[in-house]
């Protein structure tokens, strides 16, 4: 019998990984109402620790950890390398393209005319349930409620709200004014509200193992291109990565038994959820899908959890905003006209997603084991040698260019529009990251525009902070408005006529 729990929550989310989590604690820092549904009973597991659970964060992940004032908790910030301008000699990892290393030492910053050095600037490698872990405690400490081994089973939507019950153990029915689906590949929440799917046939399976092997000295460590796939030989902590071209025919819902895994080894010396797919909308009414529930696409590169958590970052101060102008105009949650601003997040991170696709979609093509394969293959090993390679592939394995299109007006035509805001150090020492932690909007003076305080005195409260600084280098710039995922809405330069007007519609359009 399902027992149906009576709290209204602002926010329903299904699934407890680090895209739900980061989605939570983006709603709850501006006080709205958080429930978390998580298919399993422990946090805990060997898939989510290091060495399975290695993954690197791009650099529009850590910007979102840095901006929100956890990213020591990941990293050993005196630790982290600082990419200062220049080559360097020597050899140092910094990502691979269908496994061949790129050289991170071969990074010239200035390439990238708004990108300062700083905390936030380089990926680095964490694992999921550290980050799991961080944010965990932060979404608790700020009133988030998770239940675990609650898994959705079937959801139904109204005007109002979403009601969403579980299954197995736990059937339970909650309720929630918006619904988002953080729930993975095979995401229930996509299924149930009937998102179409599209894309293109998955043509390997990937494993991830970590098992003993006899004669392991004898494999050479790294990424090795065998005549039916690839093998990651990780020599620092004993994971051993497979990957065959068989069609994807393995049954992920079967058990991986050692002889299955040996027959695949002796292949490859010589995991099916690689589908190349993604929703074709992430919005239908009240139900939102977010990480891999919106794009399912292969593991190299380990894209994943950086576009899922791009995704939380986006969506976040969105569907927060819409809750609000709800409570606001009374509660009236049946409201579903003027969603303008929620429907940006689509916008936006759909083609992101899709470029993802593409760029495993080509390192796919590098890896098939013929004779194209082969002559593509030798082709970006070359290209990534050079200087201006390995800076092209940095760019886009780091994430250093990443642009959203805001609009067709003048305004939106300068190339920081859209882009993530240079991390300015201040006179007093601070940084503009630590600026966004309360996830509110700047708008960023270096006080040569007298009447832009005036702009939103008054008119912003709560949502845009006025700042006049001075910074140590300003890139060129007078003034910039900042969105609260810290990207950049409309910017002046020095010695260019002030476009109030467009300042004050970029306010309208992303604050009002």
């Amino acid at each position: 019998m399902t027992k149906s729990k009576s709290k209204l929550y602002d926010v329903v989310i299904a699934g407890a990984g680090p895209v739900g989590l980061f989605l939570a604690h983006e709603l709850s820092l501006r006080q709205i109402s958080v429930l978390i549904l998580e298919r399993t009973s422990q946090q805990d597991s060997p898939w989510k620790s290091g060495p399975l659970g290695l993954r690197g964060l791009n650099i529009q992940s850590i910007e979102a950890f840095y901006r929100r004032g956890f990213l020591g908790q990941l990293f050993n910030l005196d630790e982290r390398p600082k990419w200062q301008p220049g080559k360097k000699p020597g050899f140092q990892f910094g990502g691979h393209f269908a496994g061949i290393a790129i050289n991170a030492n071969q990074f010239d910053l200035q390439r990238w005319k708004y990108r300062l050095p700083g905390p936030a600037l380089g990926p680095g490698p964490t694992t999921m349930d550290q980050v799991e872990k961080v944010l965990t405690a932060r979404v608790e400490s700020l009133g988030v409620k998770i239940l675990r081994g609650r898994s959705v089973r079937s959801i139904a939507q109204d005007e109002t709200g979403v009601t969403v019950v579980t299954g197995g153990d736990h059937s339970e029915s909650f309720r929630g004014k918006w619904l988002v689906g953080c729930d993975g590949g095979r995401s229930v929440v996509r299924k149930e509200a009937g998102f179409e799917f599209v894309g293109t046939d998955a043509q390997f399976t990937g494993y991830a193992t970590h098992i003993e092997i006899e004669g392991r000295e004898k494999l050479k460590p790294g990424f090795n291109v065998s005549e039916t796939g690839m093998y990651i030989n990780v020599v620092q902590n004993g994971a051993f990565h497979l990957l065959e071209f068989d069609g994807a025919n393995f049954d992920r819902a079967g058990d991986i038994t050692l002889e299955h895994l040996q027959r695949v080894l002796d292949r490859a010396i010589g995991r099916t959820d690689v589908k190349i797919t993604k929703a074709t909308s992430y919005r239908k009414n009240r139900v939102l899908l977010a990480g891999d529930a919106a794009h399912i696409h292969s593991p190299l590169g380990a894209q994943g959890l950086n576009v899922g958590l791009g995704d939380a970052m986006n969506l976040g101060w969105k569907l927060a905003s819409i809750v609000q102008r709800d409570e606001d105009q009374g509660g009236d949650a049946g409201d579903m006209q003027g969603l303008a601003l929620l429907d940006t997040y689509e916008n936006e991170r759909h083609p992101v997603a899709a470029w993802v696709l593409d760029w495993t979609r080509s390192q796919v093509t590098a890896l098939k084991p013929d004779a194209f394969g082969r002559a593509t293959r030798a082709l970006m090993e070359d290209l990534i040698k050079t200087d201006d390679g390995a800076n092209l592939f940095i760019d886009r394995v780091w994430g250093l260019s990443q642009r959203y299109t805001l609009g067709e007006e003048s305004r939106h035509a300068h190339p920081l529009v859209g882009s993530s805001a240079p991390d300015f150090e201040f006179g007093d020492g601070s940084r503009l990251g630590s600026k966004l932690e309360e996830g509110r909007g700047i708008l960023l003076d270096f006080g040569k525009i007298s009447e832009l305080e005036s702009v939103v005195d008054g008119k912003y409260d709560g949502k845009v902070d006025y700042l006049c600084m001075e910074a140590k280098e300003r890139c060129g710039l007078s003034a910039l408005l900042i969105r609260p995922d810290g990207i950049v809405a409309w910017v002046v330069e020095d010695d260019v006529k002030h476009d109030i007007d467009g300042l004050k519609a970029a306010l309208v359009e992303w604050f009002k």
